[in-house]
């Protein structure tokens, strides 16, 4: 919250009007506290930027910290959020970065160290988890190949703690009892575990590199949460980011079977070939919430027939149960 207006103070020195800010290209790219100021020039950065930075905080009793602060050239790069912004021959590559690759390489290769003496199962469950968060946070970059690199190093690191445990055996020993064959794949790492219902189920590791990538969409600049007219469009927006989720489908699934699959417009089935967009019973300009209980599947002709006349949905029931 201390950061709040450092943008304004930027636009106040550069506003967008002017077509000498268009060229200095002052630009604020902020997460919490972390921030980027893109310039047209290293010395604008450091005789006017910087400065006007320096004095903004120290109003507030901050100052910038000396060593995460770095002037750099685009084709050099640099880390913001754990991935690497680089310029290649005029196009931009962001890349999970050196470092936070390393951390994620040392944080799995501990789990590994500390369960010497687990089940292969136990250790699975620990690891699934950690590789999964890590590739779901990179997979909107360029990691395709920082994937794969990474599932390599994981691979050998679980072939030492295999070697630790069987000295004495050879290694088609070790790779019949710890790797399987699930359809093409023949080293796929595997064990057993129990669950709840004190059955053994047989789980598999993590790829890193089974993460699709999905470029991100960024919000419209002149997109307005608390105008009518744009309620579409965030409910689309809202749609997409659930398919793209095993939770988000999981409620796909549980509001498509609560109206029995039938839109409540037309009444006429909604299938894969029909599409479906989320839409809010009491819009969220209106103060409704994003709940389960206040959200429909409809057919996205439907959805802007709503919109356009301002109609009443009411929310459906299923019948399947009476």
């Amino acid at each position: 919250m201390t950061l709040d207006g450092l943008e304004a103070k930027l636009r106040e020195h550069y506003p967008k009007a002017t077509s000498a800010s268009r060229k200095a290209k002052v630009n604020l790219v902020r997460y919490a506290d972390d921030f980027i100021i893109t310039g047209s020039s290293k010395e604008l950065l450091e005789r006017d930027i910087k400065p006007l930075v320096e004095t903004f905080l120290q109003e507030r009793g901050l100052e910038l910290s000396q060593e995460k602060t770095h002037i750099t050239h685009i084709e050099e790069g640099f880390d913001f959020l754990g991935q690497h912004v680089r310029s290649y021959h005029g196009k931009i590559i962001i890349k999970p970065s050196s470092k936070n690759v390393k951390a994620f390489l040392d944080k799995i290769r501990k789990v590994i160290k500390v369960n010497a003496q687990a089940t292969t199962g136990h250790l699975i469950v620990q690891l699934n988890p950690i590789i999964r968060g890590w590739a779901t946070y990179h997979r909107h970059v360029a990691s395709k190949q920082t994937f794969t690199s990474v599932d390599d190093a994981i691979y050998y690191a679980l072939w030492r703690w295999i070697r630790r445990r069987h000295p004495h055996k050879s290694r088609w020993w070790m790779k019949e009892k710890y790797f399987h064959v699930i359809g093409n794949r023949k080293w796929v790492f595997g064990g057993d575990v129990e669950w709840k219902d004190g059955k053994r189920h047989r789980v598999y590791l993590f790829y890193a590199h089974s993460v699709p990538i999905r470029r991100h969409t960024k919000v419209k600049g002149a997109a307005n949460p608390y105008d009518p007219t744009w309620e579409p469009y965030f409910e689309t927006r809202l749609g997409v980011s659930m398919a793209g989720t095993l939770k988000g489908r999981r409620q796909l699934l549980f509001l498509w079977k609560e109206q029995d699959g039938i839109c409540p417009v037309c009444d006429q089935k909604i299938t894969t070939l029909t599409g479906w967009d989320n839409h809010h019973v009491v819009w969220r300009v209106d103060g409704g919430s994003n709940r389960a209980d206040n959200r429909v599947l409809m057919h996205p002709t439907c959805h802007r027939q709503v919109h356009s006349q301002r109609l009443t949905v009411a929310k459906p029931r299923s019948t399947s149960s009476v």
